[in-house]
């Protein structure tokens, strides 16, 4: 499959994750959001063709995003539909989220790496305007906070956390020797 193709199969792949999270949260299909992102991470690690590096950024990706979207769910600002396993963290299907949105800064998202200022860009209007959106189409989150702050607190999160998760994915595959990346 050419790059762009790829490219095109992992954006699609990654909103397909998106709304079945959203969607499902919202509707109180809790399960559909992880189940897709299983279906979407099996389809990019067997066929992505960077199996190694999009492990090693799931591995980063996911504990960080948890940390954020459990951070904002513990201070009362967000307020997740389907909030399981607990009220004051993250749920599963915001983790869902988080593994796709990993498996697409590889492919899609790559053009970014070596772009800190426009992945802070796309972060700071990108993330809060993933909110707004499943809060008001989805109803999959609320805003326990006035909605400025909380886009405002989202938009800063994000603005750091994408160029973080690239600037530590780098760090760690420097570390890493070419053998272990085959």
């Amino acid at each position: 499959m050419n790059r762009a193709l790829a490219n095109v199969a992992n954006v699609v792949g990654y909103q397909a994750v998106w709304l079945a999270s959203v969607a499902g949260a919202g509707a109180g299909m809790v399960w559909a959001g992880p189940v897709t992102a299983l279906v979407f991470a099996v389809a990019t690690l067997a066929y992505g063709g960077r199996r190694a590096e999009d492990l090693r950024l799931l591995a980063v990706a996911l504990p960080l995003g948890i940390l954020l979207d459990t951070a904002f769910a513990a201070s009362g600002w967000l307020r997740y539909a389907e909030p399981w396993p607990w009220t004051w963290a993250a749920p599963a299907w915001i983790w869902s989220l988080w593994a796709g949105f990993a498996l697409t800064l590889n492919h899609s998202m790559a053009f970014l790496r070596e772009r800190p200022v426009a992945a802070a860009l796309l972060g700071l209007f990108g993330g809060p305007l993933a909110y707004w959106a499943a809060a008001g189409a989805f109803d999959a989150v609320s805003f326990g906070a006035p909605v400025g702050w909380v886009m405002g607190a989202l938009a800063i999160g994000w603005a750091v956390v994408l160029p973080a998760l690239f600037a530590l994915d780098a760090r760690l595959g420097a570390s890493v020797p070419d053998k272990a990346l085959a």
